[in-house]
């Protein structure tokens, strides 16, 4: 009795910690027959997680690949927000497997379905929402397509059709040559940006600044809260006098200054004497 007693004090810190560290082993595990922790307690090592693991269901922290809209409160849901969904596996592609996410929607209780497409790489929505159409083909926005593998691949191997690839790629630059043209004419005209910035300054110099005059009808109204202490307008300058003004102006030497009355020099304190004559 008092060796399983001082067995118990002995254990107490430890079975205090089993939950951070789980490195209790009660008195009654046996590693022959219970094998790990996880089945002496009678749990998996994914706690919650695999709760529907018989059917196979994993929950998963899932993120949303790209824009939806919710069918059930047509809220709009951005792509990176995440969600705690179930994993299943419903197929295969070739030897990849094809999994569904099932999602209950953060802002109502409809719910949301994702299924992998391993064939073009995507996400495919099953139900409870729809996309947020923003794909377009790269050569509808005049974008450069990249050569496709199977093309380059024979392009490696089969000398008549590089041969016949070489010709239709001098067909397009002939035909892509005049815009190519125009766009090195456009931008070598403004090339100089030092010269045409000159020239426009020497421009407004000499025709008084060129910018708009302020007209009654383009002044700013008066605000209905003036500040308390309004700023004076700024005196205008000259254009041909160089805009230098002294940050701190000298004292005027001529102007008399005041002392302060109260800074007065001190005076010696006279004692009269005890025994005057």
């Amino acid at each position: 009795m008092e060796t399983d007693a001082l067995n118990a004090v002995a254990m107490e810190p430890i079975a205090g910690e089993r939950k951070g560290t789980n490195k209790y082993y009660p008195p009654d595990f046996d590693p022959a027959k219970h094998g790990s922790l996880n089945k002496y307690h009678h749990s998996h090592p994914l706690r919650e997680r695999a709760r529907k693991l018989s059917q196979g269901i994993l929950v998963i922290r899932f993120e949303m690949p790209f824009n939806i809209w919710c069918d059930g409160c047509q809220n709009h849901i951005g792509m990176g927000v995440r969600y705690n969904a179930e994993k299943k596996k419903v197929g295969s592609y070739y030897t990849t497997p094809v999994y569904r996410f099932r999602m209950k929607c953060h802002l109502c209780v409809n719910y949301i379905e994702l299924q992998t497409d391993p064939g073009n790489c995507d996400y495919v929505i099953v139900s409870g929402a729809r996309r947020k159409e923003e794909r377009w083909e790269p050569a509808d926005s005049g974008q450069v397509l990249p050569t496709a593998p199977e093309q380059r691949e024979r392009l490696a191997v089969d000398a008549m059709f590089r041969l016949e690839h070489g010709v239709s790629d001098r067909g397009v630059l002939e035909r892509a040559a005049p815009a190519l043209a125009r766009l090195q004419q456009a931008q070598h005209a403004w090339k100089d940006d030092f010269g045409l910035n000159s020239r426009l300054r020497r421009r407004f110099r000499v025709s008084g600044g060129g910018g708009a005059r302020e007209t009654p009808e383009t002044a700013p109204k008066p605000s209905k809260n003036p500040p308390r202490n309004p700023l004076k307008p700024l005196p205008k300058i000259p254009l041909n006098q160089p805009k230098t003004l002294p940050l701190n102006p000298p004292l005027n030497p001529l102007k008399p200054t005041l002392k302060s009355p109260l800074k007065s020099p001190k005076t010696r304190l006279e004692i009269p004497p005890l025994n005057p004559l």
